[in-house]
């Protein structure tokens, strides 16, 4: 089975509260209880952890890698601000997604920007709570053949000109 550790950043404990109109009204615990769901229809392994603090965060993304683990990782704030975590993806040498609930990309300009981005497998933002299923579909894609991204042209119908 393969593992995946899905990792959640500061202030994701408030979501259902927290700026609804941003975030949903879907709870932290609700995405967890899917996204396990999910995984156990892909059949891989899942570990859901939360934490408000950058050490903590860097120390599970260490662990998760040194695991052999693949990260589906929503750092939230530290998005944009953590080199510590950048390194610590690199580092562990985890294949990992970024997901993020809103689109990050439709918001303040200092969201623009994503340090953990060009380390990563991929980024899925702005479909809510299903930006996680998305995430963890594309990163146990990616786990299971270790594949490029395939062609999009072959996956386009051709033109009727």
């Amino acid at each position: 089975m393969i593992p995946i550790h899905a990792l959640n950043g500061p202030n994701l404990n408030l979501l259902g509260t927290r700026e609804p109109g941003i975030y949903g009204s879907a709870t932290l615990a609700d995405i967890e209880r899917d996204l396990h769901a999910r995984a156990e229809l892909l059949s891989v392994g899942l570990t859901f952890r939360q934490t408000n603090h950058e050490g903590e965060l860097v120390e599970l993304v260490q662990a998760a890698g040194a695991s052999g683990a693949g990260i589906l990782i929503n750092a939230a704030a530290y998005t944009h601000t953590s080199v510590a975590l950048r390194d610590a993806i690199v580092g562990s040498g985890a294949v990992a997604v970024e997901v993020h609930l809103s689109n990050v990309h439709a918001r303040e300009a200092f969201r623009h920007v994503s340090l953990i981005a060009p380390v990563c497998a991929g980024v899925i933002c702005g479909f809510g709570p299903y930006s996680y299923v998305l995430g963890l579909d594309a990163l146990a894609q990616r786990l299971r053949g270790r594949l490029p991204p395939p062609d999009l042209g072959t996956l386009l119908p051709a033109s009727q000109d």
